[in-house]
C-alpha cells in the first residue's frame, strides 16, 4: 500500500479511535494478557509481548499508536511482556474462528478477483483469485503482483453465521457451556470469532484443545463409533436418529428416517466388508455437511494474540463488532463505523457491485470516484482503489 492511501487509512483510524474510546471495553484480566499492533506503514513485523497496567494506558495505547491492527492475547501470563517461554502461562480462553473463505461457497468465482498491488487493477479469473493473464492490462506488471482479494457477499455471511450457530448447538448441547458464556463477533472482514469464556476450558493445552476441534469437526471417528463393525455388526449398535451428540446428528444426516435407517443398516450388515467401506464413505459424507468449518489452528492455540474486539480490521476498514443476535447481525451496516459524513476522491477498478453502509456501489472501471471515506477506505483495503 503506498504512502497515500496509508495517511489516508491511518487518519480515519486514529479519529475512530478518538471518538470511540469510551466505547471499547477494556479487556478482564487486563494486567495477565499480552498486547500487540501493527502499524500503517508495514515496515517490519508485528509489535508485540507488550504489558497494559490499567484502563488508562488501554486508552493511551489505541490512541497514540493509531495502529493498522490491535491484538490481544486469549493467554494469561504472570509476566505478558517477556519472551515466550519467560510469560509463565497461566491458561487461555476458548475462541473459535469461521470464515467464509473456507466454506468454498460457489459464490466465490463471482466475487474472488486478482487485483495488480501496484496499480489495483482488478482481473475477474479463476476461483482461487489467479489470472489467465501473462501482465496486468493497467500497468504491465507480471501476474506474480497479483493478489488474491474478495468482496465477500450475503450468501457468503449466511453460510458463516449457518456455522456459528451449529457450533453454539454443540458447545451448549454437549459440552455444557451456557449461551450467555460465549461472544459471538463478526471478524470485521469474512467471518465471526466465537470467545469462550468457561473456566473449564481455560486450563486445556494444545493437545486436548486439538482434541475439541477434532469433535466439533467430526473429524477422527472411526465406523465402530456409530456402531459399523467388519466382524458381526449388530443392527442395534447402529446410530439412532433419537441420540444426543453427534450420534444423533450423524444418524440423522446418514438415514433420514426411521424407515430408511432400517433398510440402509440391512444392506450395510449382509456384507461387513463392503458394508464397512461404504459406511466410511456415508461417515466422511456426514462430516462434509454436518461438520463444524473451524480453523483448528486458532482453537489449539494457547499463545496467539487474536484481533481485539470493538477494533478496526486493515483488511476492510471495518469493526470487530459483537452480534449479540447473529440472525439479525448485518456486518456491512453494524460494522461500518468509519467517517460517514466526508469524501474521498480515489481511482476504483472494481467489476462486483456491493452494499455498505446502507448504500450501493460499483461497479467501476479504472474510474476515478467520489466516494464517503468508509467506502473509499474499504476500497482501499481491499486493495481495489488507490487515492486520486
Amino acid at each position: 500500500m503506498k504512502e497515500r492511501e496509508n495517511e489516508f487509512l491511518k487518519s480515519l483510524f486514529k479519529k475512530y479511535y478518538f471518538d470511540y474510546i469510551d466505547k471499547i471495553p477494556v479487556p478482564d484480566a487486563l494486567y495477565e494478557r499480552e498486547f500487540g499492533y501493527q502499524k500503517f506503514d508495514g515496515v517490519g513485523a508485528m509489535i508485540r509481548h507488550i504489558q497494559i497496567a490499567d484502563a488508562g494506558e488501554f486508552k493511551a495505547f489505541l490512541m497514540g499508536n493509531a495502529p493498522s491492527d490491535v491484538y490481544c492475547s486469549n493467554g494469561y501470563y504472570s509476566f505478558p511482556a517477556l519472551p515466550l517461554k519467560e510469560k509463565d502461562w497461566q491458561g487461555a480462553d476458548l475462541i473459535f474462528d469461521i470464515d467464509a473463505k473456507d466454506l468454498e461457497l460457489p459464490c466465490r468465482k463471482k466475487h474472488v478477483l486478482g487485483v495488480c498491488e501496484p496499480c489495483c487493477r482488478s482481473m475477474t479469473g479463476n476461483p482461487d483469485g489467479t489470472t489467465t493473464a501473462a501482465v496486468c492490462d493497467g500497468c504491465g506488471g507480471s501476474e506474480s503482483k497479483m493478489r488474491k482479494k474478495s468482496l465477500p457477499c450475503k450468501p457468503c455471511m449466511q453460510a458463516a453465521k449457518k456455522q456459528v450457530r451449529g457450533l453454539v448447538d454443540i458447545l451448549c448441547r454437549d459440552l455444557g457451556v451456557s449461551p450467555g458464556e460465549i461472544k459471538t463477533y463478526f471478524s470485521g472482514n469474512e467471518g465471526f470469532h466465537l470467545h469462550v469464556a468457561h473456566d473449564a476450558f481455560r486450563v486445556l493445552g494444545r493437545q486436548e484443545r486439538s482434541d475439541l476441534a477434532d469433535y466439533i469437526m467430526l473429524k477422527g471417528l472411526v465406523p465402530e463409533t456409530m456402531g459399523m463393525s467388519k466382524i458381526r455388526p449388530d443392527k442395534n449398535g447402529f446410530a439412532d436418529l433419537h441420540e444426543g451428540g453427534w450420534r444423533g446428528r450423524f444418524a440423522k444426516a446418514a438415514f433420514g428416517s426411521k424407515t430408511k435407517r432400517a433398510s440402509i443398516i440391512s444392506g450395510l450388515v449382509k456384507s461387513p466388508d463392503a458394508g464397512y467401506v461404504e459406511f466410511q464413505k456415508m461417515m466422511d459424507d456426514a462430516a462434509a455437511r454436518i461438520g463444524i468449518q473451524i480453523d483448528p489452528g486458532v482453537s489449539m492455540d494457547v499463545h496467539r494474540i487474536f484481533r481485539m474486539p470493538f477494533t478496526l480490521n486493515s483488511k476492510s476498514g471495518m469493526q470487530k463488532a459483537p452480534c449479540p443476535d447473529v440472525d439479525a447481525f448485518d456486518p456491512y451496516t453494524a460494522a461500518v463505523v468509519l467517517d460517514s459524513d466526508s469524501v474521498a476522491h480515489v481511482v476504483a477498478d472494481c467489476p462486483v457491485r456491493f452494499g455498505l453502509g446502507g448504500r450501493r456501489f460499483g461497479p467501476y472501471k479504472a474510474e476515478t470516484v467520489e466516494l464517503p471515506a468508509y467506502a473509499a477506505a474499504y476500497m482501499i483495503c481491499k486493495g481495489f482503489a488507490r487515492m486520486a
